[in-house]
């Protein structure tokens, strides 16, 4: 019967498929594929028109807290200080630097999506094999394809013979796809969405053919492919800055204006009362080079980078700096199932075999493993029915992975993907389990030598091997379906012994088939049957004929298993107050059933239509408009059968609902994703080029748990931004409030320009950098996440901040005003106030270590870098005011013991205070417990998700 294929922009070019036509067979004429390939252009991955490097460096200094440090350079160099010039100008090119150095890398993603294509392809051109490149492959081409053969382009099958495609990287699901071709032939609509799940006799560029050979034709290429598809969305996915970047650069933009204006009324002020012009000028100008924090995102910068190496040292790859302090405010986590938060190697859980069921020990391709009944192990020789089932999946098998029995890894395929990629992922779980029994493929085939092989395909859904043993005895053995391989016996194998096959057994066994469905295991039944001399001889011809009057020995049930570090993993982020949320292209009831081992799902939770309100398909959520699916998100746990674009619209829907979203992946069909969310993560090991680009963190050994570390280095580092901006505005509070006061007051000058400008280099150097130093608290994991809106100052930071920032500038002051009244020496009263500012802010460093602790409840030195850096600086404060020529250069005298008497006593009495103030707020932050520890009232709001205020 003649069948036409179309495919919508090939009838736009009058191009029809007619498999009927006798010249199908043969390909495509070499004249009729030059002319497909100019129409329709090269079979590549093309990408939006790159930036070029120049603009991408240039465009760093656009920024406008760049544009102000560039005017404080201006500034400086204008007064004569080289030395802070320099400075300044050091940090914003090495800024520049750092910056360009992300963009440049975003642009490789397009790049590393060409490279999953298929270098070359097979396909048939008048009439012959050719071996071509695949960017030269054209829609109506006719491609073959066999193991291991990556495929070139989107196609539907015309032949296929035991046909089987990983599709993990586009579906995420583990499991490779059994391939058909199917009598109607339909090619779709290359503008509508493709579900690539339920395409039985449609293959798709960039996955890899695990078993079987095939033909196919082509009805896509290029951008039109699933592949070009996921690269469109990620040019349409816009960059936006990170939550810190934004909180920043505000708080940039509001110190600068305040600082300046209130510089400006000091020099005005000093100006009216009759003061030199030329020297409040210079006043003012200092005063504002030292209040504005041109020191803030050098800070920020050395505080990420130094959590990038903590991070890297914990398997986290950070590829773009505020990466980490974003993952820490994350509140969602939507992470793939398979490689992730499994292992991505199906393992056999549970054996049927001698009317006993058997649980098996171990996970992945680690042949250490033990086989337990009723929780105690036992001997393989006294249970001669397991050791049967397990040599009957060890010689039906076709996988070759090698190794000896004593080895822990076989092959060396615990974690390198590429050593096991093109064997069918379900026979290398029966191989290993055979080798946890002693029973490796090399042992086996010391006794047993294979004949014949009645492959696998799709209808038949089972496998036979005819096998001889030293003995020259024939058996055939089998393995399939449960409910086709039991259709083939007449017996069974018992304790007993070989009985006959009664309905009730076969009831029994496919009971029991269906308790291990229920439990999202793959079960595969296995059988066999001894051929006599006769019998073989004379139906070998006739290998169907052997599949009947066999055998059944028993059943296995198997799983790409949990990782045993990501319950843990998991529970830790719950306690964190971030809800973990499984995405993946597995069935409903497998991603269920790995859900309840890892316990994120609460079965206690309904939609409102009763249905499982934890779960939705792809197809439900196809069927939910977007005003549905945020009312519902909260309570979803698992996403199951999604495609590439279900995934991009649950990130969107999170960030809607004002979470902070992190996303981690590891195939193609994760990159759109993983660059949506507020924070992409990928897998380093499974991990594809594609999503490595695409994310900002890449984790090097695939452990989920790695993520949690993240979580609280994030939470760190940012805790640690927030003590350094207190330390900061408190000490330029405290400068700009002890001249403001000055001058209002009528006094004279209380600190010279370059006095100031020392000021701002003893205090705001090595201490703050000191301070991103700081170890993690004890209970930073214990609190909520930080919500997308939250300020900078929340939590009371402000309250402190003002507090301490007038306390200083009052104790400063007062010192400047007790030894002007009691000595008249104006340079020695300025001297106190010098050391008197200096020596607070060194105290006060150490009150920032806590934000709800005073500095006597704390420990000043688990942190030997603040304190060496506080000796540093009380050292460089000693020298100007005792060193003589220094003295000169900064208007100082050498103080006397009386003066140290009034220095230390007003030094302290700021902490003093502080510690009375901070008492008074612990008490009313007792009483909001958004500030305090999570407790389970306040992490389980009723949608497992810490819901935004």
């Amino acid at each position: 019967m003649k069948q036409v294929l179309k495919q919508d922009y090939l009838a736009k070019a009058n191009i029809s498929i007619d498999t009927g036509d006798a010249r199908y067979s043969s390909g495509l004429a070499a004249e009729e594929a030059k002319a497909l390939l100019e129409k329709f252009g090269y079979n590549t991955i093309s990408g939006k028109r790159k930036t070029s490097a120049f603009k991408i460096f240039i465009d760093q200094f656009t920024d406008f807290m760049v544009m102000v440090l560039l005017a404080a350079t201006a500034i400086s160099a204008f007064m004569g200080e080289m030395t802070e010039a320099f400075t300044i100008i050091a940090i914003v090119i090495i800024n520049a630097i750092l910056g360009f150095i992300q963009e440049y890398r975003i642009e490789k993603t397009l790049e590393a999506l060409k490279s999953l294509a298929a270098p070359l392809a097979k396909v048939v051109r008048e009439g012959r094999i050719s071996v071509i490149p695949a960017s030269h492959v054209v829609p109506r081409d006719l491609i073959l394809l066999e193991a291991g053969d990556r495929i070139p382009a989107d196609a539907v099958l015309m032949e296929a013979s035991n046909l089987a495609v990983d599709e993990s990287l586009l579906t995420g699901e583990s499991i490779p796809v059994e391939k058909s071709a199917h009598e109607n032939i339909h090619i779709p609509n290359s503008m509508e969405p493709v579900n690539t799940g339920n395409k039985e006799n449609m293959i798709f560029m960039g996955t890899m053919v695990t078993r079987g050979k095939g033909k196919a034709i082509v009805y896509a290429t290029g951008m039109k492919t699933e592949m070009g598809k996921i690269a469109g969305m990620i040019q349409d996915i816009e960059d936006e800055q990170t939550p810190l970047q934004k909180k920043l650069e505000r708080l940039g933009k509001y110190i600068v204006y305040t600082c300046i204006f209130i510089c400006a009324v000091v020099s005005v002020t000093g100006i009216l009362r009759g003061e030199d012009l030329f020297t409040m000028l210079l006043a003012g100008i200092s005063l504002a080079v030292a209040a504005v924090p041109e020191g803030l995102p050098a800070v920020v910068t050395v505080s990420l980078a130094l959590g990038v190496q903590r991070m890297l040292k914990k398997n986290a790859l950070i590829r773009k700096l505020p990466a980490v302090e974003t993952l820490g405010c994350a509140s969602i986590i939507c992470t793939d199932k398979t490689g992730t938060l499994t292992e991505n190697k199906m393992t056999v859980r549970k054996i049927y075999a001698g009317e006993s069921i058997y649980e098996v020990t171990g996970i992945g391709y680690n042949i250490d493993g033990d086989f337990l009944k009723k929780g105690k192990k036992v001997d393989l020789i006294k249970c001669p029915e397991l050791r049967l089932a397990l040599q009957i999946s060890a010689l039906c098998n076709n996988a070759r992975i090698g190794g000896k029995a004593d080895d822990k890894y076989i092959n060396g395929i615990n974690n390198k993907r590429k050593n096991y990629y093109s064997y069918d992922p379900t026979e290398v779980a029966l191989l290993v389990a055979a080798a946890k029994g002693g029973l490796t493929r090399e042992i086996l085939e010391e006794d047993f030598s294979r004949h014949f092989e009645i492959p696998f395909d799709s209808d038949r859904k089972c496998m036979s091997v005819i096998c001889r043993n030293r003995k020259n005895e024939n058996f055939i053995f089998t393995k399939g379906a449960p409910d086709i391989v039991i259709r083939k016996c007449n017996k069974i194998l018992t304790r007993r012994g070989i009985i006959d096959l009664t309905p009730e057994a076969m009831a029994n066994v496919l009971k029991i088939n269906d308790s291990m469905a229920m439990e999202a295991l793959r079960v595969l039944g296995v059988s066999y049957k001894q051929l006599g001399r006769h019998e073989f001889e004379g139906k070998k011809h006739d290998l169907y004929g052997m599949e009947e009057d066999m055998v059944f020995v028993g059943l296995l049930g198997m799983i790409d298993p949990p990782r045993e570090e990501a319950k843990k993993a998991i529970q830790t982020c719950k306690m964190a107050g971030i809800k973990p949320v499984m995405i993946t292209g597995d069935h409903k009831t497998t991603a269920m059933a790995i859900a309840r081992e890892l316990d994120m799902l609460d079965d206690s939770k309904k939609n409102e239509n009763g249905s499982d309100g934890v779960v939705l398909t792809g197809d439900e959520l196809d069927d939910m408009s977007d005003k549905r699916l945020m009312k519902v998100a909260g309570k979803v746990s698992v996403y199951a059968r999604v495609s590439p674009r279900h995934k991009l619209r649950i990130v969107k829907t999170y960030k809607k609902l004002n979470h902070v979203v992190a996303m981690t992946g590891d195939g193609v069909n994760d990159a759109p994703a993983v660059k949506e969310a507020d924070i992409g993560v990928s897998m380093g090991i499974m991990g594809t080029d594609v999503t490595k680009e695409a994310s900002s963190m890449i984790l090097m050994d695939d452990n989920f748990a790695t993520i949690v570390a993240a979580i609280e280095e994030g939470r760190v580092i940012y805790s640690n931004i927030r003590k350094f901006i207190r330390y900061l505005l408190s000490c330029n509070i405290g400068e700009v409030l002890t001249m403001f006061l000055g001058m209002l007051a009528g006094l004279p000058v209380p600190l010279l320009p370059i006095q100031i400008l020392w000021v701002n280099l003893v205090t705001d150097g090595l201490p703050a950098i000191a301070l991103s130093l700081e170890p993690p608290e004890k209970d930073v994991m214990m609190r909520k996440p930080r919500e997308r809106g939250d300020n900078i100052f929340s939590g009371g930071l402000s309250k402190l901040i003002v507090f301490r920032g007038i306390s200083l500038g009052l104790c400063t002051l007062a010192v400047f005003v007790s030894t002007l009244h009691f000595t008249g020496d104006t340079i020695r009263a300025r001297t106190g106030a010098f050391v008197t500012l200096v020596i607070t802010q060194l105290i006060h460093v150490f009150e920032c270590k806590s934000e709800r602790k005073s500095i006597f409840h704390i420990n000043i030195f688990n942190n030997i870098y603040l304190v060496l850096a506080v000796l540093c600086s009380f050292i460089m404060i000693l020298s100007v005011v005792y060193i003589p020529f220094l003295q000169e250069i900064f208007a100082t005298v050498s103080l006397e013991p009386r003066d140290w008497f009034l220095i230390t006593g007003f030094s302290f009495l700021g902490p003093a205070a502080a510690s009375i103030f901070m008492t008074q707020e612990r008490a009313t932050r007792a009483r909001d417990t958004g500030m305090g520890v999570v407790s389970p009232r306040t992490r389980d709001t009723g949608t497992g998700v810490v819901s935004p205020h």
